[in-house]
C-alpha cells in the first residue's frame, strides 16, 4: 500500500502567501458540509463538531495584476458516463508543483475528473472574474491565474472538471452586504456559527442570484459541471437567534425554501448540468435535518445528487456500531442502498447518484483497504439494491466482491460514480485501480 503523498513547501510570491502540505500534518478535518448525526430528527446548536475546511479563512484578499491567459474554453465533447473524481482546493489548482501530483495521480489511476474549488466556503472566487457584482464586492483572489489554461490542460487529459460552489457559507458577500446576511436577533449584528463564519440568508433571491453568475462564468469558461455545496440552512451556533430577512418558519418551513432554491438552480440552469452535495443523514433520515435537506427535493432538480456519506460522520450506535468509522462498508452500503430505495418510490429518472466518500483519518485511520471498502460499496448498492420489501443493508454482495457489469441491471442508468474528499488533497493511491 501507498499512499500519495503531498510533501511540498511552497513560497508563492505572486500571491503573498506561503503554506506547507505534509501528510503527516493530521488535524481533524472534514468534509465542511456533510456533519451528520444519526438517528437526529433535526440538528440542534452543539450535536456536530465544529472542524474546519482547507484553512483559507485567514488569507487575506490581494491586489495582483491578472496574469496574461489564454481564450474561455468548451466543455468536454465525450464526458466520462461515470465520474470518480478527487477534490482540489483553489491554491492546489493553482501552483503547479503540487498539482501535477495529483493530475499525475489521476492519469495512472482510475480516476477521470477533479472537482475544483472556484468558490469557497471563505466566499472568495478563486481566480480574477469580470463578474460585476464580485468585482464590487471584492469577492475574488487570484489564486489560479491562468484559470483557462488550467481547464485546457485538464480537458488535454480527458479529465472532467468539476466548478464546486460553497452557496450560502459566504462571509465575504456577508462582510461586504451584511444586509444579506442572516441576523444576529440578541446583537443586531450579523449571526455567526461556531466557526465565526457568517451566512446568507438562505431565502433570498439576489444571493440565488449572485451565484447563479459565478455558475455561468464557471461554464463559460469550460467546466463541465457546477457542484453546488453548503445549499442549506445553518447547522450549528446559536440557532434561535438566527433572523432572517426573508424567512418565516410560520410561513413556511425550511424545506419548501431550499425546494425552491433547488427549483430556481434548475430553471436558470436546465440547459447546464448540475450536482447538489447533500448531509449524508438525508439519504435515511424522512424530515429536513433542520436544515431544509430532503434528498427528493434533490432529485427534482438536479443531474446528480451527491449524499456525503463519511463513515466518521455517524454517531456511536449507528447500525450497532459503537465506532461507525471503522466499518466503511456497512456505512455507505446502507446510506447508499437508502438513497436509491428513495430514487426508484419516487420514479426520478432524471438524476443520478454520485456519493462523496471518505478519504481522510478521522474515526479511524483511512488507509487502502478501508478507501476500497467504501468504493466498493458504492458498486454493490447498484449492483444488487434491496428490494422494496427488505431492509435497506440486508441485500447485497460482500466488501470483497468485484464490480459487476452495470449496463447489465436496472439500476446502473442511476450510477454517476463516486467521489473522494480530504481537504489537505491527500490521496490513497493504494485504495485505486490502475488505469
Amino acid at each position: 500500500m501507498r499512499r500519495f503523498l503531498l510533501i511540498s513547501f511552497l513560497v508563492a510570491a505572486s500571491f503573498g502567501v506561503a503554506f506547507l502540505l505534509l501528510k503527516e500534518d493530521k488535524f481533524p478535518v472534514v468534509s465542511p458540509d456533510s456533519l451528520t448525526i444519526a438517528g437526529a430528527n433535526s440538528l440542534k446548536s452543539g450535536d456536530l463538531p465544529v472542524l474546519p475546511e482547507p484553512d483559507t479563512e485567514e488569507v487575506k484578499a490581494v491586489t495582483v495584476e491578472k496574469a496574461k491567459d489564454i481564450e474561455k474554453q468548451l466543455p468536454l465533447v465525450n464526458p466520462p458516463a461515470i465520474i470518480k473524481a478527487v477534490y482540489m482546493t483553489s491554491w492546489v489548482g493553482g501552483t503547479a508543483s503540487i498539482r501535477e501530483r495529483l493530475v499525475k495521480l489521476i492519469d495512472t489511476t482510475e480516476l477521470n475528473a477533479v472537482v475544483l474549488d472556484v468558490k469557497d466556503s471563505t466566499g472568495y472566487l478563486g481566480y480574477i472574474s469580470e463578474i460585476p457584482d464580485v468585482i464590487k464586492y471584492k469577492a475574488q483572489e487570484n489564486r489560479m491565474p491562468k484559470i483557462n489554461t488550467l481547464v485546457k490542460e485538464l480537458h488535454d487529459k480527458n479529465i472532467y472538471v468539476i466548478a464546486r460552489i460553497a452557496v450560502f457559507q459566504d462571509p465575504a458577500l456577508a462582510k461586504a452586504r451584511p444586509d444579506l446576511a442572516v441576523q444576529n436577533s440578541k446583537t443586531g449584528k450579523p449571526w455567526t456559527d461556531n466557526k465565526g463564519l457568517k451566512w446568507l440568508d438562505p431565502t433570498n433571491q439576489e444571493v440565488w442570484d449572485y451565484n447563479i453568475a459565478i455558475a455561468n462564468d464557471a461554464y463559460g469558461r469550460g467546466f463541465d459541471e457546477v457542484n453546488f455545496d453548503y445549499i442549506r440552512f445553518p447547522s450549528d451556533g446559536d440557532l434561535p437567534a438566527m433572523k432572517f430577512i426573508d424567512y418565516d418558519e410560520a410561513v413556511e418551513t425550511k424545506a419548501e425554501a431550499i425546494g425552491k432554491f433547488f427549483a430556481y438552480l434548475n430553471e436558470h440552469l436546465k440547459d447546464k448540468t448540475t450536482s447538489a452535495d447533500l448531509f449524508g443523514l438525508s439519504t435515511i433520515n424522512i424530515d429536513d435535518l433542520g436544515i431544509g435537506q430532503i434528498i427528493e427535493d434533490a432529485y427534482a432538480n438536479f443531474d446528480y445528487v451527491a449524499p456525503m456519506v463519511y463513515p466518521s460522520h455517524y454517531a456511536t450506535g449507528f447500525l450497532g456500531y459503537k465506532n461507525p468509522a471503522s466499518y466503511p462498508y456497512e456505512v455507505v452500503k446502507y446510506s447508499m442502498d437508502n438513497a436509491i430505495k428513495k430514487m426508484t418510490a419516487g420514479n426520478f429518472t432524471n438524476v443520478k447518484l454520485r456519493p462523496w466518500l471518505q478519504d481522510f483519518d478521522l474515526g479511524a485511520i483511512y488507509d487502502s483497504a478501508m478507501v476500497r471498502k467504501e468504493i466498493q460499496a458504492v458498486y454493490d448498492s447498484f449492483c444488487s439494491p434491496p428490494s422494496p420489501d427488505l431492509p435497506a443493508g440486508e441485500a447485497g454482495a460482500t466488501a470483497d466482491a468485484q464490480i459487476c457489469d452495470l449496463s447489465s441491471n436496472d439500476f446502473g442508468d442511476k450510477f454517476g460514480g463516486w467521489m473522494l474528499w480530504d481537504p489537505k488533497n491527500v490521496y490513497t493511491e493504494g485504495g485505486l485501480l490502475p488505469e
